[in-house]
Order: C-alpha cells, then structure tokens, then sequence
C-alpha cells in the first residue's frame, strides 16, 4: 500500500541546502511533518519557516550527524512531538577535491565520518523506532561517484560506495530478520546543480567548476517523493547517470578511463585557487539555497551546466 505524504513524518539530514532543502520544501508542500536537521541553525530556522508557508509542519534540530547521541536525542524529541516517524532520508554530505596525497588526514577522516558514519548513526537512531512501529523507511542518498571512483575525490568516492555496499547488506539483515515493513531504500543521482562545489575543501590548487551534465536539486527531490510512497530497492536519476551505469557494467575499463578525462579537463578553472577546508571540518555560512547557481551560469553564456555528484 502506498504511503501518503500528507502528514507522514519525513526527518531529512542536510536539510540546510542543495537536495536536502529541496527535498523538504517538496514535502511540505505535499502535508508533511518534517524532522529538519544540519549544522546551521539559522538556515535550518528560514527552511522551518519557509516549509510552513508551503503546508507542513517542522521540528528543526541543529545536529552534527556525525554524533551519533545526538541523534538519538533528536529521534526521541521526534516521536515524542509526532508519535512516530515514517520516514528517515540520509542526505547530509560533504566533498573534498585533491590528489589523495595532498588531502589531509584528518580532512580525509571527516568525509568519511560525515558521509558514511552520518548514515550509520543515522540508521542506528531510527531502526529501533522502525522496529517499534512494525514498519518504516530508510533512504539513503548516495550518488554515481559511488559506482564509479572519480580522480581527485577518493574520500567522497569511498565513502559512496560504502553507502551503498551498507545499505544492501542492511537490506539482507532486515530480510532475514523479517523485520514488519521496514525498507531500506538508495537514491542515485547523477551530477546535481547543489552548492557542493562551492562548500567543498579544495587541496588541488586549481579552482573548481562543475563537470557536465546537470540535473536539479528538484529531480532528486521527486525521486525521493517516490521513494517514500512506494519504496524501492534503488532509484537512479537522471538518463545520463542510467546510460554510464549500464555502460559500466559491460565496459568498466573505457568508461572509467573516458570519466577520468572528463574530470581533469572539465572540473578545474584555468586559475589557481588557494587550498580550503571548506566545510569539511566546520559548517560555513552561505549559500543556503537548493541550487548552487550553476545552471544559472550557463544561460548566462558559460560552458558548463553541469556539475558534481553531489548533495
């Protein structure tokens, strides 16, 4: 039986921009009852606001997701104001762009604890919830950069074939436990017009600029609509992202040496950039905004529309 999005309890990670902002917005539109989470509370505070304009009802909870207690404490809250949750969408995520050994460590470190951790501690939160309730969806948002290593963002690409490796394991557990209607859910979107770029920690010295081609933040949005009233096992966005997986798998050698051309000669400015954390380490102000602008560039006459597998 399908689930209606009105009134049913949706929580959404890196709810603060790109995909997770737009995601929500699109709930709220529908009647939903929205768990909202990242690190920027005062862009968390607009979104709230903005939900309730567009129908929907908003707890929003500043949270690292990389502390797994806290969490825990905001599940609690939710189902203490709502009675359950319905819904629980992984989204939060981070970028880092650099040769693997000019990243730092500890950088390294917090792509993978925010990526793949962010999604374990996530699921621990909520699965017992689930359990409790007899059903429950989670919905991991992953990308193509976790089908495919891309060159300069081994950190991201590892965390994203993590994801997905996890969540088909989680999935077989789940089976074999016969755990009521709990499905485990990913979404794979190809190249999205989000403000990662612009967030992401750049150690390659060269300034960075989206990779070709560019679905919006609202595609990935509906896929995630679909997700939660019918789920299914995997949801791919985007022809482009369906055409490189297929290709992949009958050709994995010419189409991983074809996107590593493609990275190196579309990702980078023809001008130096200094190296930054981005918002690898801390949350940075800005940029609040579902879209990262850059499909706006390319009406105004730039090449590129299109950009990295992203949040």
């Amino acid at each position: 039986m399908a689930l209606r999005i009105e009134n049913a309890v949706i929580a959404i990670t890196g709810a603060s921009s790109g995909i997770g902002r737009a995601a929500a917005l699109q709930f709220a539109a529908h009647g939903a009852k929205l768990v909202l989470i990242a690190r920027r509370e005062r862009a968390l505070r607009e979104l709230s606001d903005e939900c309730r304009r567009r129908g929907g009802q908003t707890i929003a909870m500043a949270a690292d997701v990389a502390d797994e207690a806290a969490l825990r404490q905001l599940v609690a809250h939710a189902v203490g104001t709502y009675g359950q949750i319905d819904a629980w969408i992984n989204n939060a995520g981070v970028l880092m762009v650099g040769k693997f050994e000019d990243c730092p460590s500890d950088a390294y470190r917090h792509v993978i604890e925010t990526n793949l951790f962010g999604y374990l501690n996530g699921a621990r939160a909520v699965l017992p919830q689930f359990k409790r309730q007899g059903r429950g969806t989670l919905i991991n948002v992953a990308s193509i950069g976790g089908r495919i290593g891309l060159p300069y963002q081994s950190a991201y690409s590892a965390s994203e074939f993590a994801i997905l490796g996890w969540s088909d394991s989680l999935r077989r557990e789940l089976l074999l436990e016969k755990a009521g209607r709990i499905d485990v859910c990913t979404v794979v979107p190809g190249y999205i017009d989000t403000p990662l770029l612009h967030h992401a920690a750049n150690y390659s010295g060269r300034a960075l600029k989206p990779v070709e081609p560019v679905y919006s933040p609202e595609r990935v949005a509906r896929a995630l609509l679909r997700a939660v009233r019918r789920p299914r096992r995997e949801i791919v966005v985007g022809a482009a992202t369906r055409f490189t997986l297929l290709a992949l798998a009958f050709a994995p050698r010419l189409v991983g040496w074809l996107a590593a051309i493609a990275v190196e000669r579309e990702q980078f400015k023809d001008r130096p950039a200094a190296a930054t954390d981005g918002n690898v380490l801390n949350a940075v102000a800005g940029r609040e905004t579902a879209s990262g602008g850059w499909c706006h560039d390319a009406r105004a006459g730039g090449k590129f529309g299109r950009l990295q597998p992203g949040h």
